[in-house]
C-alpha cells in the first residue's frame, strides 16, 4: 500500500515541536494507520534527520506502538494475577473462538486485533477487558460476548447512515 507522503509529512509537523517530537510524530501516524507502516518510519526518519536506526529503535521500544497493522476494534484481556484468578483465561479462551485467532493477532478482515496484557492496574474491576479504550470491569464470558456483539452492531449501523 502506498501511503500519501504529503499526509504523513503533515501528521509529523504537526507534532514536531521540541523534546519528545518522534514520539509525538510516531503516535499520530499509528492513530491514523493504527500500526506504524515501514514507509512512514522512513519519512520520519527523514524529516527528523535522523538515522533510520534511530527512529526504529523507538518504534520498538514502546509496547504501545506496533509494526502490524491493527484492527479497528483493539481487544485488551488482563491476564495479571487478580484477573487471571476471576477469570480472565476463560474470557480470553472465548473471544479467541469467537473471533477465530489467537492473542496477539489481528483478523484477516482488520476488524478486531486480540491482545493480552500483564495488569491494567485496576484489579478491583478485575476481570477487566478493553475494548478500544474503554474499560469493562467485572467481565464474564457472556459479558464478553455482548461486549463482540455490541461492537458489531455499532459497526452496522455506520455502515447503514
Amino acid at each position: 500500500m502506498a501511503l500519501p507522503v504529503g499526509e504523513i509529512y503533515g501528521l509529523i509537523d504537526q507534532e514536531a515541536h521540541g523534546e519528545g517530537s518522534v514520539i509525538a510524530a510516531l503516535e499520530a501516524i499509528q492513530s491514523r494507520y493504527r500500526y506504524l507502516p515501514p514507509e512512514a518510519l522512513i519519512l520520519a526518519s527523514e524529516r527528523f534527520g535522523l538515522p533510520l536506526a534511530q527512529v526504529y529503535a523507538v518504534a520498538t521500544f514502546y509496547n504501545a506502538f506496533s509494526l502490524k497493522p491493527k484492527g479497528k476494534h483493539c481487544l485488551q484481556v488482563c491476564m495479571g494475577t487478580a484477573c487471571h484468578v476471576r477469570g480472565s483465561p476463560r474470557i480470553l479462551e472465548r473471544l479467541e473462538t469467537r473471533l477465530g485467532l489467537c492473542a496477539g493477532a489481528t483478523t484477516r478482515d482488520r476488524r478486531f486485533t486480540l491482545e493480552t496484557v500483564n495488569c491494567l492496574g485496576a484489579c478491583a474491576l478485575g476481570p477487566i477487558v478493553v475494548a478500544d479504550g474503554e474499560y469493562a470491569g467485572q467481565m464474564t464470558v457472556s459479558k464478553t460476548e455482548a461486549l463482540v456483539k455490541r461492537l458489531l452492531r455499532a459497526e452496522a449501523e455506520v455502515k447503514h447512515d
